[in-house]
């Protein structure tokens, strides 16, 4: 068994080599674990490393567009054979500036050809690829340096330098800070030319030594958690299980080689974004298109029209705001082809129902449907080429799932972990069901723990795809993984009898009322917004409460220059007051008042969730509507925009303890 203490020296026949380990789990920075091999299947794959990863995708799509970026004004790109090459080549400049096997290579800033050779490179040169969230505070960005004993900084910009400066004295181990775009004005920071100028300059013989001396069944990329519910912990992912998680699913979701298309624009820091926009598309030969730094305030959408992927991965929040513009142009359509539509969706809902049944038969009238509505909201969309439509990061309603199946937009979704490597079960368009998070795939295996009377456990993960343990945290590492190697997620939910996932809550997250009795919120808060679609978010409270209360935001615009809410409403939220008879235009309106009609309107829509409600426990007792929606700049979600819940009830937590006041 080889520890972290031992001398590793010896093991000089990378970068495929595995370093002999019994141990499934690991906390050390050096250390190595046994890989959870079979002598069949998908489990059987030789394990390689991340290096020869990227060296096949060179041999094998050498002329195949890499990476593609657009700057000033035109699209720029760079091959496979061209992307092995600059990686090789900043490594060099890596071991240059002092970087050591082990330590971090930290990484802030938007998606770009930089990040991926950045992070690509840390790995080539034996050290640790660590992505830092563009939102992280400066205190947040040092964590993860210290955690990582990171001796490089790579940023983007002035804004991103700007926190690494106000560190720089704290962190003992930085050798060098490199900015990728514009040119650094900052006393010892160096530009990207600089660097890669560097590396060309350097001959082959360290980094030929370094690339010896790496194991795949050692750390090779550092994911931090979002710190929602504690300080951010470093996942640590062997390249076993980045490289064998990327061929898994590469198979599972059906990539062809060598003619996908993707955009990035997921923050790289999130290990979905990594294992689809990184790892994925390097197993399959995917070209990768590189969104505006702006995507997510609303340059997607002419990102998208341009790039025509033929897959799009994407959190809940795109999708709903995809539908919320869709929804705004079928309320402006009239007449006969507002009645054409309406046929033509029913046809994609009975294909939606078929496909559940494993029946992949198309009506007789659906080549009417798909050339009057199907192919024309696809091209609009940019979405004409897009064959597999994935949400992942967050739970997404089953309204909006429905209507994305309606207009033949097969819309499934994929539940994962930072500790799985992202996707642990999926939905394809061959195998899904409305409201689950699909099967669990060859290779991936689940089980629950401690049952209910309904099925409901603790979902718990094992494969080649789960994490070495956290970095530096023993006890974490015992907690999260067990001595059999199951990850215990945290996440409740059920299998059907066909295997199909269902999350029902989270331990973590479960409410538990001062009756003693459990409450799953995100099915309730889904419900609700399913009820009201003025809500832009909702969240329970009631945790050791006498009752459930909730707080509410309306759906409002967002300013695109800083992502801030702004307080007129949404037009799917204009057309809802409408509706209920309010004339209000802004959430001052509603709540200077307050606003009767939108409160009875809201009221009402309480009553209907409270309807479905197992339990009186169940059923939310109070309400108040918040002046401003969520928001990443507001610190209420993170950066996949998920509701930081800790953060929400400390925030608000006046407004709260108003709701309890008897």
């Amino acid at each position: 068994m080889a520890e972290s203490g031992q001398d590793q020296t010896k093991y000089l026949k990378g970068p495929d080599q595995i370093i002999p380990s019994d141990v499934l789990k690991t906390w050390e920075p050096m250390g190595a674990v046994k890989l959870k091999m079979t002598k069949s299947g998908v489990d059987a794959n030789p394990p390689i490393s991340v290096p020869s990863l990227l060296r096949r995708a060179a041999d094998k799509f050498p002329d195949v567009k890499a990476l593609c970026v657009k700057r000033d004004g035109a699209w720029k790109s760079i091959t496979y054979r061209e992307y092995f090459a600059k990686v090789c080549t900043l490594a060099k400049a890596f071991i240059k500036l002092g970087l050591e096997r082990f330590h971090g290579v930290c990484i802030l800033g938007f998606n770009s050809p930089e990040w991926f050779i950045s992070d690509l490179a840390a790995i080539f040169a034996g050290g640790f690829a660590c992505g830092i969230y563009t939102t992280n505070s400066p205190e947040a960005c040092e964590h993860c340096a210290i955690s990582s004993r990171a001796q490089i900084f790579v940023v983007e910009n002035q804004k991103q330098l700007d926190k690494v400066l106000e560190i720089r004295e704290r962190l003992p181990d930085l050798k060098a800070i490199i900015q990728y775009i514009g040119k650094p004005t900052s006393a010892g920071v160096l530009s990207w030319d600089d660097v890669m100028a560097l590396g060309e300059k350097e001959p082959e013989e360290q980094l030929d030594y370094r690339l010896s001396c790496i194991a795949a069944n050692q750390c090779c990329t550092l994911i931090f958690t979002s710190g929602t519910t504690g300080p951010p912990k470093g996942v640590m992912l062997s390249h076993d299980n980045m490289t064998w998680t990327a061929h898994a699913n590469s198979v599972n979701i059906d990539f062809a080689l060598g003619k996908e298309v993707v955009i990035s624009f997921l923050p790289l820091s999130h290990v979905a974004a990594q294992m689809s926009d990184m790892y994925m598309c390097m197993y399959s030969g995917v070209s990768v298109y590189f969104a505006q730094p702006d995507a997510l305030k609303g340059s997607l959408a002419a990102t998208m029209k341009e790039v025509r992927p033929t897959v799009l991965l994407s959190v809940p929040r795109v999708w709903e705001k995809i539908y919320e513009k869709l929804m705004e142009v079928g309320k402006s359509t009239k007449g006969m082809k507002k009645s054409v539509a309406t046929w033509a969706k029913s046809i994609g809902s009975e294909i939606c129902e078929r496909r559940q049944k494993q029946d992949f038969g198309k009506p007789v009238l659906y080549p009417i449907a798909n050339k009057i509505l199907f192919k024309k909201i696809k091209k609009a969309l940019g979405l004409d080429r897009c064959k597999i439509f994935i949400s992942a990061a967050a739970p997404i309603s089953n309204e909006i799932l429905r209507y994305f199946h309606s207009i033949n937009v097969p819309l499934t979704e994929i539940y994962g972990m930072s500790e799985s490597c992202g996707p642990h079960t999926v939905g394809v368009e061959t195998a899904f069901k409305i409201g689950s998070c699909g099967r669990t795939p060859p290779g991936f295996y689940t089980k629950l723990l401690d049952k209910d009377k309904d099925g409901n456990g603790e979902i718990c993960m094992n494969g080649r795809h789960i994490s070495m343990g956290y970095l530096h945290m023993e006890g974490e590492t015992h907690e999260a993984i067990d001595d059999e190697g199951w990850l215990h997620t945290g996440d409740i939910g059920h299998l059907d009898l066909d295997n199909f996932l269902f999350i029902t809550g989270r331990i973590k997250e479960l409410i538990v009322t001062a009756g003693g009795e459990n409450v799953a919120p995100v099915i309730i808060e889904e419900t609700l917004k399913g009820e009201l679609p003025c809500i832009g978010n909702c969240m329970l409270i009631g945790d050791r409460r006498k009752f459930l209360s909730a707080l509410l935001t309306m759906k409002t615009d967002m300013d695109m220059d800083t992502g801030e809410p702004m307080g007129t409403l949404q037009p799917l939220a204009l057309d809802w007051c409408k509706s209920v008879g309010s004339q209000a235009k802004t959430t001052r309106d509603i709540l200077e008042g307050p606003d009767e009609k939108v409160m009875r309107a809201i009221q009402a829509g309480i009553d209907r969730t409270n309807s479905k409600a197992i339990s009186n426990a169940q059923r939310i007792q109070k309400w108040q509507i918040l002046p401003k929606d969520f928001s990443i700049p507001g610190g209420e979600l993170g950066p996949t925009m998920k509701v930081k819940r800790s953060f929400v009830a400390e925030k608000y937590s006046d407004i709260i303890e108003r709701l309890y006041d008897v």
